[in-house]
């Protein structure tokens, strides 16, 4: 039987894949964009698809690591370590 935790992190990787690939195709997209605009120099290159790429990537990375610590269970220990602390006070 899988673990909920086992469970998240098959999702998270899912969810990983997804946005590298999402990141690649919106990049390629930016750069046949620059292309049809103008001419293409290796530092606009390497600087649009640092830019576009990692910028997508950190975004939706640091968004999937939020589903990723609920489904998990981490944010109910944190959840129950609050609750408990409140509950003893006179």
């Amino acid at each position: 039987m899988e673990s909920s935790r086992d469970k998240a992190m098959a999702e998270f990787i899912r969810m990983v894949r997804w946005i590298v690939a999402i990141g690649v195709v919106v990049s390629a997209g930016a750069i046949a964009y620059l292309a049809f605009t103008g001419e293409l120099y290796l530092h606009l290159v390497v600087a649009t698809l640092g830019g576009v790429f990692f910028s997508i990537l950190l975004g939706c990375g640091l968004f999937a690591l939020s589903f990723f610590s609920d489904k998990s269970g981490h944010d109910q220990s944190v959840t129950d370590s609050t609750r408990s602390s409140r509950d003893n006070r006179p």
